[in-house]
């Protein structure tokens, strides 16, 4: 399925044009017709498939088409540093022409620089767990101002030991039926199913 054929807004299209996409890879097509339609997506996905895509582009015709005043800010949890600040390339490359603002936040350097994007103002805010909780807790990050939220490379960060974690956060935000909801995943081990089952909305 061509990109041309999901309806959506000039300025995504022009991002993917950017980045050189033409041919919807399988689980872009899949993520972003069910997101698309309002649903919550649990989807099972290894490294290298296109999935990062696969959750950006909805989120950017989110942006694209949602009034500055109205929009909900968005979480994507991932696993390692590498990975945020992949994450936060393509976003770039794909938002080019969707006025939004990105930052990343992970450990191993300073907080200056991290809590001057969110005193600013931040749409899309891609992190690593243990950073994400840290601003948490001193309130510079309120985790119920999220109405999207993006698990990346769910079986890496249980891996890692960070099951407690995004528990811990997905607590503290609004119910999932009044959140937008996206999980990824290579493995769907028993832990993986817990979450989806817990946080994501079903009834959607």
């Amino acid at each position: 399925m061509k990109f041309t054929e999901f309806n959506l807004h000039e300025n995504v299209l022009k991002g993917i044009e950017n980045a050189g996409f033409k041919e919807a890879m399988p689980v872009q097509e899949k993520t972003i017709i069910e997101v698309l339609a309002g649903k919550d997506v649990g989807v099972q996905s290894q490294t290298g498939s296109g999935k990062t895509a696969a959750f950006l582009i909805p989120l950017l015709q989110y942006y694209s088409e949602t009034e500055k005043e109205n929009r909900k800010k968005t979480l994507i949890i991932a696993p390692t540093r590498e990975l945020v600040v992949q994450i936060k390339s393509e976003v770039e490359l794909l938002g080019i022409a969707v006025d939004i603002t990105a930052g990343s936040f992970f450990g191993g350097i300073g907080y200056g620089k991290q809590e001057a994007l969110v005193k600013r103002g931040v749409d899309i805010i891609i992190g690593t767990p243990g950073r994400l909780i840290d601003f948490g807790k001193s309130g510079k990050i309120n985790f119920k101002d999220f109405g999207h939220v993006v698990i990346d490379e769910a079986d890496r960060l249980f891996d890692m030991g960070f099951y407690p974690d995004i528990k811990k956060m997905m607590q503290m935000m609004v119910p999932p039926e009044e959140r937008h909801t996206m999980l990824f995943s290579a493995t769907l081990s028993t832990k993986v199913m817990n979450l989806a089952w817990e946080y994501i909305d079903r009834k959607s």
